[in-house]
């Protein structure tokens, strides 16, 4: 049993706290204890969107300040670069689970949309087995989102359906046993796949009782679906029977009251990522709005292409300070709950984001006795408006310590980066 004793204040959920000690089930015989006096403990975040291969691509020149059309090349032209292979994959997972971890997320959604076009059905495998096992070896949980981008509908579907076999045999609903792993799918949008590759991967889906995800309403794809479609992203999702409750929607940030009211009734989760869509200049999604008509929101960074860092509690910060611009000022117990409990509902993953009955057991131990939390009132919101670039002292997932005391417990983090520092340096072949 781990027992945290000694918190300032306990967050359970987003609108429910405790004081007092927390007992977790771990699964070992022996008892342990986590101080956590001067700390206030939240559940572990969920980051709800990322792009985990981007972790080893930021700040890359012609990536910044220029439109999609040019960042889109850019990009691919950088992975191409260093190659598409199991090493590659794995690296740039390690460092972007490392980098959440030390921040406080316990669960990231990779939506991976990058494979080698073309390539044998088993070397998708072989890369998507390489970011799950890098992210399993330091303790955090997985949502692995097999994505497309211009695929081949019949290979992407293909794909998903060898990675589904390989990853999780007789998962339920796509989940691990231990609940590490989980598999979705996810087109990129629909600006970039057709309603082929939509229908492929949502037939992957409705086999095996997996999440779907997909992006819509940044801007540039409202833009192309007029053009290509005379309609809206949202409209011709609908009409590909990709608006329904197993489905989240990230970004959302050209959208119509209307639209909103659609996502409302067909019961669609969705996902803010402002340290995405700010620099990408699309836009701050109107979260207020969403959530008074009620969708559930989560938060996510996106990736390092276009959001340099991988902090959610930062990002959930730049979420506050931008929400007044398009709506009413978002409260900060609010927005922390989407960075937990939203983000988890998205997921299907209701014993993620809280600490009551039936949690996994996943948790962060912030220290809020130092200089940058000298003078506030409510030490929860505390946690967004000071301290940016705040780090946990403590992070627990499944009742295990995987970042004690502010470092790694499984690896070495100055490693890590070497590591793929020198694999950037080199190319090797592909797979």
């Amino acid at each position: 049993m781990l027992t945290i004793k000694g918190a300032d204040r306990i967050l359970v959920d987003s609108s429910t706290e405790d004081s007092g000690d927390l007992t977790l089930d771990d699964g070992s015989p022996h008892d342990r204890v986590l101080d956590a006096s001067g700390c206030v403990v939240t559940p572990g975040l969920v980051n709800a969107h990322h792009h985990l291969l981007q972790s080893a691509f930021r700040t890359l020149p012609g990536t910044r300040g220029v439109p999609m059309a040019e960042w889109l090349p850019a990009m691919a032209a950088a992975y191409g670069r260093v190659g598409h292979d199991p090493e590659a994959y794995a690296m740039a997972a390690s460092v972007g689970a490392a980098e959440s971890l030390l921040c406080g997320v316990t669960t990231i959604a990779d939506h991976h949309l990058n494979w080698p076009h073309g390539a044998a059905i088993a070397d998708t495998v072989a890369l998507a087995r390489a970011t799950a096992e890098a992210v399993r070896s330091l303790g955090a949980r997985l949502v692995f989102v097999r994505g497309s981008a211009r695929d081949d509908p019949e290979w992407a579907g293909e794909s998903a359906e060898a990675i589904v076999t390989a990853l999780v045999p007789g998962g339920a609903g796509g989940v691990s046993p231990d609940g590490m792993l989980q598999l979705a799918v996810g087109p990129a949008g629909v600006h970039s796949d057709a309603r082929e590759t939509f229908a492929a991967l949502g037939a992957v889906a409705a086999r095996h009782g997996l999440r779907r995800r997909t992006q819509a309403n940044e801007q540039v794809d409202t833009a192309i679906a007029i053009e290509r479609y005379g309609r809206r992203p949202l409209r011709l999702l609908d009409e590909w029977g990709w608006l329904e409750p197993d489905v989240t929607v990230a970004h959302l940030c050209d959208i119509t009251p209307g639209e909103i009211r659609l996502l409302a009734q067909a019961g669609v989760t969705a996902t803010h990522a402002p340290g995405c869509d700010l620099p990408m200049g699309w836009g701050v999604a109107p979260v207020a709005a969403l959530i008074e008509a009620g969708v559930v929101v989560g938060l996510g960074t996106s990736g390092g292409g276009s959001n340099d860092a991988g902090h959610l509690l930062a990002d959930a910060r730049l979420a506050l300070q931008v929400s007044g611009l398009v709506g009413s000022q978002l409260p900060a117990r609010t927005v922390l709950g989407m960075a937990t409990a939203g983000s988890a509902v998205g997921l299907g993953r209701p014993e993620l984001g809280h600490l009551g009955a039936g949690s996994a057991g996943d948790l962060c131990l912030w220290d809020v006795s130092g200089v940058a939390d000298a003078g506030v009132h409510d030490p929860i919101a505390g946690l967004l408006w000071a301290s940016p670039g705040r780090r946990p002292k403590h992070v627990v997932v499944g009742g295990r310590v995987v970042v004690r005391d502010y470092r790694l417990v499984a690896a070495d983090e100055a490693e890590l980066a070497a590591r793929l520092r020198e694999r950037l340096a080199r190319t090797p072949p592909t797979i």
